[in-house]
């Protein structure tokens, strides 16, 4: 047996993987433990819990695995500093402690947690773990590969091949110029939080008009035809300052940045609208370059860019491949997964067999919890609740529940690796109200209005409400597509009179929770081999309804990760106005707690959450 450990930490989202004899056994990110967003900290209960899932103890592992080479990227934070200087000196002096004390001793830090493992670690450049992590678990033999983000060590685009066991990267584009860094500017610039904002962004594009996008091409960029770009650094400050964008923006763009959770304004929007246009352009230029440089009928992508769902639904539909697939925890957690696997099969050789799924199992790979544990959770917080005799039964009362308009929680099997609930620790709600969408974001998300719900379909059934690729799967809910013309509906309103967030009035189709302003969603396709019993759900809704569509939203609410124990759920459920909670069998009406929490308690805790 070889037993090889992947990890990431020290940026954004850490996390940890397991795999056993070239089988993914488990992968989580550490915030899903310690409850603090996108935490950055060493993976301790990452390592814990996927160590526990596979029964092996510390001395069992063969091989520790880090996404990145800390001293190159060390290296480069040290030359860019002396390129800028004197300027940045700020910077400099907030940077280098943290790098002094912790960011550039990982093999210590890997002896403190790790003590019982005694070899040396294995340290891989950050855009060959991302390259790794798309293409070894994906379902193709031989497939071209991106890997886009803000920046690794110096890499923040790669172009590759991967062919059976080996990966091989072509060609990149360096820092300073970064496609990630760029759509992070403009995330800053419109108020949002950089590293975890950038989803709000793209899901406000729509709202807005490309009206800045001839001069973030003529003025920011200078684009080539197959992708490449080189920016011009002095509208920046990313390099050197304690900012994202400098005066020389500000003044291109009529005015200083949006301040974070002050009112939207119709430039906002259009500021949105403007560089999400251009990202989908270079992405699309990228694709095509690498379809023609390695001759790939299929394209696997990761990185931050590759959650841009709306730039993969593009190259999914207008690009030259066959079939594309993006590894579902396409930022830095993959990159632990990327470095497991880049380890089994590209330094120790062991043979890959392709599958035409994938090699993932839904993404289902973090921890379960079993019927008594969720009973112990219930009872130790005097819950009232059903235990439903059968999976049969249960689906059949939650998709009449569904069907009346309630929103439940559902917490079932395994928790998902990636940022997006997949049927594990989801929400769900009928597509077809009209009200769902603010109910939601407002009072169970406690989030912006105008953010967009996704929607589950079946698989058999996608291309009879989207546009859709025949054949084409989307299980991890990583590519949108147009809501099909004969579902759309003629605006309420004269479209030349309604703008920004005035359009969140309009009913526009048959789904209208689902469907945004721009007619889009961004799809999860459910079958029956990934996950039964979310396929068994959306066929009982299908038997009351006719419809075999529903709301998936994560299982959490604004600033917080995405539950992952019956405590969290339990928490979550009696801290909004979610109707129903369904744990395994175990089923909650709200109306029924009365010991579970105060009201004064529910009202301290939302007072966080309340949005401007």
């Amino acid at each position: 047996m070889t037993a090889i450990l992947g990890i990431s930490a020290y940026y954004h989202d850490s996390a940890a993987a397991l795999v056993v004899d070239g089988r993914i056994v488990a992968a989580v990110q550490e915030e899903r433990f310690t409850r603090k967003k996108h935490d950055a900290s060493f993976p301790v209960h990452a390592i814990a819990y996927c160590l526990e899932h596979a029964g092996l103890d510390q001395q069992d592992i063969d091989y520790v695995g880090f996404y990145d080479k800390p001293l190159t990227k060390f290296e480069r934070l040290l030359e860019t500093y002396l390129a800028f200087a004197p300027l940045g000196y700020q910077s400099f002096r907030r940077a280098i402690p943290l790098w002094l004390k912790q960011k550039l001793h990982v093999p210590r830090d890997i002896r403190t947690h790790l003590p019982r493992f005694r070899r040396r670690p294995v340290f891989l450049d950050h855009h060959q773990s991302h390259a790794a992590s798309a293409f070894f678990p994906s379902p193709f033999e031989e497939a071209a590969i991106l890997t886009i983000d803000g920046v690794g060590e110096w890499s923040t685009t790669c172009l590759g091949i991967g062919r059976g066991n080996e990966i091989k990267l072509l060609k990149e584009i360096r820092f300073p110029h970064s496609l990630g860094l760029l759509y992070s500017a403009f995330t800053y610039y419109a108020g949002f939080k950089v590293n975890s904002g950038e989803y709000k962004l793209m899901g406000l594009a729509p709202y807005g008009e490309p009206r800045f996008r001839d001069r973030i091409l003529k003025k920011l960029l200078d684009l080539k035809e197959d992708g490449s770009f080189r920016m011009d650094m002095g509208y920046f400050r990313y390099c050197h300052g304690l900012t994202m964008t400098s005066p020389k923006f500000h003044q291109l763009f009529e005015g200083p940045p949006r301040k974070p959770e002050s009112l939207l304004t119709q430039r906002d929007m259009d500021i949105a609208a403007s560089v999400q246009s251009v990202t989908e352009e270079i992405m699309l230029r990228m694709a095509r370059h690498a379809s023609a440089l390695t001759g790939a009928k299929h394209l696997v992508l990761a990185g931050g860019v590759a959650l841009n769902c709306v730039g993969n639904g593009r190259i999914s539909r207008e690009g030259p491949f066959e079939r594309i697939w993006v590894q579902p925890a396409a930022g830095d957690a993959g990159g632990a997964l990327g470095t497991a696997c880049f380890i089994w099969h590209q330094l120790l050789q062991k043979t890959r067999q392709s599958n035409p799924r994938d090699h993932l199992e839904g993404a289902f790979l973090g921890p379960e919890y079993s019927s008594d544990s969720i009973r112990d959770s219930l009872e130790a917080q005097k819950a009232i609740y059903r235990l439903m005799p059968s999976d049969d039964e249960l689906c059949d009362h939650i998709a009449r529940s569904i069907a009346e308009g309630k929103v439940v929680g559902w917490f079932q099997g395994r928790m998902e690796f990636g940022p997006r609930a997949l049927g594990a620790r989801s929400i769900l709600g009928d597509a077809r109200s009209e009200q769902m969408q603010s109910t939601m974001n407002l009072k169970i998300k406690f989030r912006e209005s105008f953010r967009p719900f996704a929607p589950i379909v079946l698989l058999d059934r996608v291309n009879d409400y989207f546009d859709w690729k025949q054949g084409e799967e989307s299980p991890y809910m990583l590519l949108v597509a147009p809501v099909k013309p004969t579902l759309r509906l003629a605006p309420v309103e004269n479209p030349s009179t309604a703008f920004g967030l005035d359009k969140l009035r309009e009913k526009r189709s048959v789904l209208p929770a689902i469907t945004h302003v721009d007619y889009s969603a961004r799809i999860q396709t459910v079958d029956h081999d990934r996950n039964l019993l979310l396929y068994k759900l959306l066929k009982a809704f299908e038997a009351m309804t006719g419809c075999p569509v529903m709301i998936n939203t994560s299982f959490n609410v604004r600033s917080e990760p995405i539950v992952c124990s019956p405590a969290d759920a339990l928490r979550c459920f009696m801290m909004t106005d979610m109707d129903v909670l369904v744990l395994g069998r175990y089923v909650l009406r709200k109306e029924d707690q009365r010991n579970v929490m105060s009201q004064s308690e529910r009202t301290n805790y939302l007072r966080q959450f309340e949005l401007d």
